[in-house]
């Protein structure tokens, strides 16, 4: 009895640990939208209710991102006002985003997620198309817009602070960490474009500085659902253990197999994974 019970722990590890590492290689090579996987594979792939597989994949993409954040604030690429407004309102709003996603009932979670799947990958894809010099960078889905940006960078990279400039910052980064919590995603695909259309900072420094915004608002929800209900630590830490060693790994190599080719192709199976949910809700 006590060996089979072994053998089934060691053999849900090692499946958490390969999907982990799976979404570690979608994060490490294109960044935004790759941790939109973490989700299905840990519904799907390793049966935890959805609830619970939120929790876990707010807590790993948080690990994940904070690693990359990391190596970001070394090479000095950072902008530290807009990440301390945003993620203030992220770890506001994550929490309540969490919560949320606990009161409503698992079938129509699964199906927003679904929805949030196909709105990403016709992103992803869009970008790709429209901006290819920018899926060259990690996490890189900015648009161009017009008119004056709300919040002004100094030449130093710093934010010249005004009120209105903090009040949008910190409306966004509620908004971000109240979806953030409710579908257990970091959120880039969201920050990344915001950072750029409020502050015209470049492609570079947004990628950088929304690995620590991500890592605040995952922390801050996964903190909520440990409060509320616990969480699987026996699927988190090789889950996320995976996840950070292969999105190491990736990032090393990222800069010469990025691209669009290889946005487009993550694009495709994230609607895939989406039409995927739907059809299964709808059986």
């Amino acid at each position: 009895m006590l060996a089979a019970m072994t053998a089934s722990m060691l053999v849900q590890a090692s499946a958490a640990l390969g999907f982990g590492a799976i979404v570690g290689v979608a994060l490490g090579l294109t960044g935004g939208g790759g941790s939109i996987f973490s989700v299905p594979l840990l519904i799907y792939g390793l049966g935890v209710p959805p609830a619970d597989a939120i929790a876990i994949s707010l807590l790993a993409v948080a690990v994940t991102a904070l690693a990359g954040a990391l190596q970001s604030v070394r090479h000095g690429l950072v902008v530290w006002q807009p990440s301390m407004l945003f993620a203030l309102g992220g770890m506001a709003g994550a929490p309540a985003g969490h919560l949320a996603a606990r009161l409503v009932d698992p079938t129509w979670v699964v199906t927003a997620f679904a929805l949030l799947a196909l709105t990403v990958g016709a992103l992803m894809w869009r970008a790709a198309s429209m901006h290819p010099e920018q899926a060259t960078a990690v996490r890189a889905q900015a648009y161009a817009a017009g008119g004056s940006p709300i919040c002004v960078l100094a030449p130093d990279g710093q934010l010249r602070f005004s009120a209105p400039c903090a009040l949008v910052l910190s409306v966004i980064g509620i908004g971000t960490g109240f979806l953030a919590g409710f579908f257990g995603v970091g959120g880039g695909f969201l920050i990344v474009p915001a950072l750029v259309l409020v502050t015209r900072m470049g492609v570079h420094r947004a990628v950088a500085t929304s690995l620590l915004i991500i890592s605040a608002i995952g922390l801050a929800g996964a903190a909520g659902a440990i409060w509320h209900g616990g969480i699987a630590w026996n699927v988190l830490v090789p889950f996320a253990g995976g996840g950070l060693a292969a999105m190491l790994a990736a990032r090393s190599f990222a800069a010469r197999v990025a691209g669009p080719p290889l946005q487009k192709i993550f694009a495709t199976c994230i609607v895939l994974v989406g039409v995927a949910m739907l059809i299964d809700t709808m059986l």
